[in-house]
């Protein structure tokens, strides 16, 4: 997988080396000298990922260029790694509080160089596809005012769970007390109670039980588990093991003895990211909803409407089974709005629209056409069926007044019935006709059920 990445570092023989080692692998590298360069081009030119040096003379550190990067909606998903000479507790904690994703000490090994750079860069790529999606629903106007804002602002990381999946006791205990604090940790085969599902796995590769490995595979390749971040604990020197693990799916790893206040950062690091991912998945369910979905009365939009009838109309042409669809036009409607205002107006469609979806069939897409019209497409159904369909719902409308903020207000509903008959069919004359019914159904007194048929339209 190819990406773009910034090399940052004031030391031209650093960026060279890493930029032989990165070109290598067919990547393609961006270099910046300080820290600020480091934030302006990640602004400018969007990498995939940013292998940023710690230490740099003059201006921002690389701690405080990560912090920057972090802080803005347009860099914040871009994974940052540190890069330095120190190998101690202090830094590492300090860059991951930074907001940096990994921690890379010089000499850099270049097997855990790449196997990181891949692993981080497989994450932004679905982050990017995520965000693509998004934008573009913004663009069409799907996505409204109310899921404009970035997700990372709005879902800020408070309490999660944790599985634990370990054989060593005091390594067990050792994280439960770290995590614990702030998270419910559940021991995989343990007495504790599975909760909730899990926001982060942490798995040991040096049990003695059981192939940690295995179980990471696992985890990465199961649907329902595939998204779950997993951290993998390794032995401090055992780097073969490490960058096997980051191959197989873990999300990052943590050597042991495992340090309280790292795997606690490591941890935020990864369920926040987790939280990113799902925030924005669950926008882009939401906007492709609000593209289908009439906003007032929750059923679906014109769009959908003629997407559905088009493709069973087709079918039912070519030996399918028939398609029936029912024209409905609330009555007298505009003295509604006339005499009780617009507000009243939207709360009897709302009512009409709830009793609509409670009286047809699961398999029926019930569809808001345009102001009082809804149409109501029957998959599977004749004509005569189509019409005792109609004439229950035209029944369960008339028996009961509409209680909305005016009081009481007797609604009654006309409507017409069509289904596709002839070769030369098509979701429009099918319509056609159920709306020549409908308005037959009007000049006849209203609040009746006509049905059209080929031969009977005008």
């Amino acid at each position: 997988m190819s990406a773009r990445v910034l090399v940052v570092d004031d030391i031209e023989a650093n960026r060279r080396l890493l930029e032989a080692k990165l070109t290598a692998e067919y990547y393609d590298v961006l270099f910046a000298q300080r820290g600020e360069e480091a934030v302006q081009i990640a602004r400018r030119e969007r990498p995939d990922i940013v292998l940023m040096d710690v230490m740099m003379p003059g201006g921002i550190d690389g701690y405080e260029a990560c912090r920057r990067i972090k802080a803005q909606p347009e860099t914040r998903h871009i994974p940052v790694v540190m890069v330095t000479t120190l190998d101690d507790r202090d830094s590492r904690l300090r860059g991951l509080q930074a907001g940096a994703e990994d921690f890379l000490t010089k000499p850099i090994d270049d097997v855990q160089l790449l196997a990181r750079v891949k692993s981080l860069v497989a994450l932004k790529v679905v982050i990017d596809e995520l965000r693509a999606r998004e934008a573009s629903g913004k663009r069409l106007g799907v996505i409204g005012e109310e899921l404009r804002a970035d997700p990372l602002d709005q879902h800020r990381l408070t309490a999660g769970n944790v599985l634990l999946v370990d054989d060593n006791q005091t390594q067990i205990k050792s994280i439960k007390t770290a995590l614990g604090v702030e998270h419910r940790v559940t021991l995989l085969g343990g007495d504790d109670k599975p909760g909730a599902p899990p926001d982060l796995v942490v798995v040991s590769v040096t049990a003695k039980s059981f192939d940690g490995f295995r179980v990471i595979a696992r985890m990465h390749s199961g649907e329902p588990t595939r998204h779950l971040p997993i951290l993998a604990v390794v032995e401090p020197d055992d780097r073969k093991r490490a960058v096997r693990a980051l191959e197989l799916g873990a999300h990052d790893i943590i050597v042991r003895p495992v340090d309280d206040d790292e795997i606690v950062a490591r941890a935020r690091t990864l369920m926040r990211r987790k939280r990113y991912m799902e925030a924005l998945r669950s926008r882009l369910d939401q906007s492709l909803e609000l593209a289908v979905t009439d906003q007032l009365t929750g059923l679906y939009n014109r769009r959908f409407l003629f997407a559905q009838l088009a493709p069973l109309v087709q079918r039912a042409q070519c030996g399918g089974a028939p398609v029936s669809v029912m024209v409905v036009d609330l009555d007298h409607f505009k003295r509604i709005n006339d005499s009780y205002g617009h507000d009243v107006g939207d709360d009897v469609l709302k009512e009409f629209a709830t009793r609509l979806a409670s009286n047809v069939r699961p398999s029926d897409f019930a569809c808001r056409m345009g102001g009082e019209e809804f149409v109501v497409i029957m998959p599977n159904t004749t004509g005569d069926v189509g019409c005792l369909a109609a004439e229950r719902l035209r029944r369960q409308i008339a028996a009961a007044p509409f209680c909305v903020g005016a009081g009481e207000l007797e609604v009654t509903v006309s409507v017409g019935v069509a289904c596709s008959e002839d070769g030369a069919d098509n979701a429009e004359t099918v319509l056609k006709r159920a709306d020549e019914g409908l308005y037959e159904a009007k000049r006849a007194g209203r609040n009746r059920v006509i049905g059209k048929s080929a031969s009977q339209a005008a």
